[in-house]
């Protein structure tokens, strides 16, 4: 990509998508395994792809579907709010301080602030406003907190935007993330987090607009399973392990 090349993605194939969710599960289970009692330290870094990619899905879903009915798009959020549920308790299970809830609730938010931005309509910019209001109150005890909330609002900001606008969302990936304990950590693992965090963003849109040939498996409604599905099968592998 040269120049004043735009990253628009809106009319990118399916497989694409897929293949970026499929990523992104699979960097959330990297990142999760460093929880089964190996040392698997150095998985933090590639584990920062996951978040800021599921945010990226959900823009690129809005994107795809900005001039559709609405009816599917309330079905998507749904289908977010009955396994936010599900989650909590294999997520507590396995992450035993956890001090936040599940990665979904923080989903939840973001996806009404972005549609709220997207559909301009009275009762979509009532919803992004709670939503807001929401994360601001409660941001301490949302995964990735107020800026996660306000991650995939950015993603879809800059999908008809140059490619260097994709610092934008890095910049809010990096808030998202704890920057100033990483920062002050100092290490190496610290350092390559933060600028995973800070590319991340670019380089999933790149995907979504290289990728069109791909066609892994489609990710259909089973896939909600997988996240609290996940966490109990590695709560498994860490009870074998010790």
């Amino acid at each position: 990509m040269h120049g004043t090349e735009t990253l628009d993605v809106g009319r990118v194939r399916d497989g694409a998508l897929d293949l970026l969710k499929w990523l992104a599960l699979l960097s959330m289970v990297l990142d999760h395994l460093r929880y089964v009692g190996l040392s698997l330290d150095g998985l933090y870094v590639p584990g920062r792809l996951a978040f800021p990619w599921f945010c990226l899905a959900i823009a690129a879903n809005l994107h795809r579907v900005r001039n559709a009915p609405v009816s599917g798009q309330w079905r998507y959020l749904g289908w977010l709010l009955l396994f936010s549920v599900i989650s909590e308790v294999p997520y507590r299970m396995f992450i035993d301080d956890a001090d936040t809830l599940n990665v979904l609730p923080t989903l939840i938010l973001g996806l009404l602030v972005a549609r709220g931005w997207q559909q301009k309509a009275l009762f979509d910019r009532t919803l992004a406003l709670i939503a807001v209001t929401i994360a601001v109150i409660f941001s301490t005890h949302l995964m990735f907190g107020f800026f996660g909330v306000l991650l995939p609002l950015a993603m879809l900001l800059v999908f008809s935007r140059a490619w260097y606008f994709s610092v934008l969302p890095g910049v809010v990936c990096v808030a998202a993330n704890q920057w100033q304990i990483l920062l002050n950590n100092g290490s190496l693992i610290a350092m390559l987090g933060l600028v995973m965090c800070l590319i991340a963003p670019l380089a999933g849109l790149v995907l979504l607009r290289h990728g069109k040939s791909a066609r892994p498996p489609a990710m259909r409604r089973w896939a909600y399973v997988l996240y609290p599905l996940h966490f109990l099968l590695l709560l498994l592998v860490r009870q074998i392990i010790a």
